[in-house]
């Protein structure tokens, strides 16, 4: 790497970190001539194949700005867009090709955007996959409608088990088997006493009539 101030052609790394998410390094370069210090950005390229077999890079602010339309009118933030814009390019970098075809791009777009907002998804998806019918939009809610269900419904588990009591324990069955054992003693102790009670009151009569 040449240094910018004095153009020599070699410099010597003395710190690194990711950024952006890991997406690219920062390297803090020192020149061995001049001994000043500069810092470069490495990241690697990631090129979109359009429809007409050219190539562009990849950018995030076209991916937010396609979003954007579709988000019009809809409760969604320009923090929201940018980090739907990242969540497509982690997955698309995740795929390990330098190259992406723009249909991808497309599928990689609708995961996040159904998350974020389902009248948005619809609205590009209706574009994105050429929907041309009332029946495709049905079709559509339908998958929308059946994923909302299977969500609640294991909402609704997790909070039944969650409500649910919990199972008695080795040490909480035996000291529950002791306090039963405890509440039958202190039944049992009352009724021998009234028994030996009425015996007494059974023998009082018998004595006297003896005497």
């Amino acid at each position: 790497m040449h240094c910018p101030f004095c153009r020599h052609p070699d410099s010597r790394v003395v710190d690194s970190r990711t950024s952006d998410d890991g997406a690219s390094i920062r390297r803090r370069r020192q020149c061995p001539s001049c001994n000043r210090r500069f810092t470069t950005v490495e990241t690697t390229s990631l090129s979109v194949v359009k429809r007409s077999g050219a190539t562009e890079p990849f950018s995030r602010d076209k991916i937010a700005g396609g979003v954007r339309k579709a988000c019009q009118g809809r409760p969604v933030s320009e923090d929201d867009l940018a980090l739907l814009a990242q969540k497509v390019e982690e997955t698309l970098r995740s795929s390990g090709s330098a190259e992406i075809d723009a249909y991808e791009i497309g599928l990689a777009i609708l995961g996040p955007l159904r998350e974020l907002d389902e009248v948005a998804y619809l609205r590009f998806a209706s574009v994105y996959q050429a929907f041309d019918s009332l029946e495709d939009f049905e079709a559509a809610i339908t998958v929308l409608r059946a994923e909302r269900d299977d969500r609640d419904r294991g909402a609704r588990d997790e909070a039944a088990d969650a409500a649910a009591p919990g199972v008695a324990t080795p040490d909480t069955a035996a000291a529950d088997t002791a306090a039963a054992d405890t509440a039958a003693g202190g039944t049992e102790a009352p009724a021998a006493v009234a028994g030996s009670g009425a015996q007494s009151a059974g023998s009082a009569p018998g004595a006297g009539g003896a005497g």
